[in-house]
């Protein structure tokens, strides 16, 4: 609590500098300010408490679709992870900043009119100060203004969940820093699904089967003299050259989950034909368009926002960046299908493609068949298009 009072007083002075104010002369002002703000906090003592354990992406804490009971305080432990990682099959490296030590951070999921309580962890192990903002969040950055933390500490957020739907969360030390930690792993998503579950545009009620988490993330790896990736030391070591890739806007690599592949081969998603999967997808800084190649939306959030009524039958749909969105799909067909950003440039040369491995079985041919098997051409075919008169 001190923490928390040092840091909004911080803010409250800073503001009042920056409007004029002779903030010295009014700190003790100020402080009581802040001790009457944190008493009109609601008190929590008589709400059930719940603990939950996150998952690394794609995978996804277990949860209630449709929440049982009244409002509860949710309980995260989110450490922040720096580390060096290979982001392809090359074995190109970067250093990474992380929460939990994942690319994209998990995914949490809570329902309206929760309170969502973080702690975040600084490793000692860590280099630089990072912090949390949650789009989710009303005020003080999204949280961001108060979580400030060094190395070897940690602070605890709390904040009330009042808006359904899916949230970017990243890291925000200000400055170009900002950019820069989210480009390097520092974002993640919190669905805040509505008590009463999803619903249609008619207000009936829409379940899933399986839910994914996937993390869209461009990567601005610095090229030497000769266009060969280089490497670094450490984070400060690599702060230059990255600063200087990421003002051209031209990704090296556009990845899902924090790597080319890392949702593909044996890594892939799986399915079953009949089941209907949730699959989120965030973009903390750049636009994307997921595409289910074989599949579609039967219902898109592509806001992300669950208080708008979906979208139906999409082919593609627009993830704004710094937003999440949210789409419903039940497969009809087995087999491998691709998901994919539908710049097939940035999907195919850059990375931003996953699989999903759907069982079934049998193969429904009415949907789809080859009613003659592949050969050769016909001889003396009249393969020309008549021309409209």
């Amino acid at each position: 609590m001190k923490l928390l009072q040092t840091s909004v007083l911080a803010s409250a002075l800073a503001l009042a500098a920056a409007a004029g104010a002779p903030s010295p002369a009014h700190a003790v002002d100020a402080l009581e300010l802040v001790n009457a703000t944190l008493d009109q906090a609601s008190d929590l003592a008589a709400l059930p408490r719940q603990q939950v354990q996150l998952k690394r992406p794609p995978f996804v804490h277990d949860h209630d679709q449709v929440a049982k009971g009244g409002p509860k305080v949710v309980q995260f432990t989110l450490p922040i992870v720096e580390e060096e990682i290979v982001i392809d099959g090359e074995g190109t490296k970067m250093h990474a900043m992380t929460f939990g030590g994942s690319i994209p951070g998990p995914l949490m999921v809570v329902h309206e009119g929760d309170y969502v309580e973080v702690t975040l962890v600084n490793l000692a192990s860590n280099a630089m100060p990072h912090n949390i903002d949650f789009h989710a969040a009303t005020g003080a950055l999204g949280g961001g203004d108060l979580t400030v933390i060094q190395p070897g500490e940690e602070v605890t957020l709390r904040w009330k969940a009042t808006r359904p739907g899916t949230f970017v969360y990243h890291c925000a030390p200000g400055g170009p820093m900002t950019p820069w930690h989210v480009v390097a792993g520092m974002h993640g998503t919190i669905m805040v699904l509505p008590r009463d579950g999803l619903k249609d545009g008619d207000g009936k009620p829409l379940r899933y089967d399986r839910a994914y988490y996937v993390g869209e993330t461009e990567f601005y790896i610095p090229r030497d003299a000769n266009g060969n990736f280089k490497s670094y030391a450490s984070h400060a070591e690599s702060l230059p050259d990255t600063l200087a890739a990421m003002k051209g806007l031209v990704p090296s690599h556009i990845v899902f989950n924090g790597a080319v592949g890392a949702l593909a081969g044996d890594n892939a998603m799986t399915s079953k034909v009949g089941e209907t999967l949730l699959l989120v997808h965030s973009q903390a800084n750049r636009d994307t368009r997921p595409h289910l190649i074989g599949g579609h939306g039967d219902y898109v959030w592509e806001e992300g926002k669950f208080n708008n009524a979906p979208l139906k039958d999409l082919e593609t749909w627009f993830i704004r960046g710094g937003s999440a969105g949210a789409a419903l799909y039940t497969f009809h067909q087995p087999g491998l299908h691709v998901y994919l950003n539908h710049n097939l440039i940035e999907a195919v040369l850059l990375g931003a493609a996953a699989h999903i491995k759907v069982d079934g079985d049998k193969w429904n041919h009415d949907l789809m068949t080859t009613p003659s098997p592949v050969g050769a051409i016909k001889p003396d075919t009249d393969l020309s298009l008549p021309v409209a008169k």
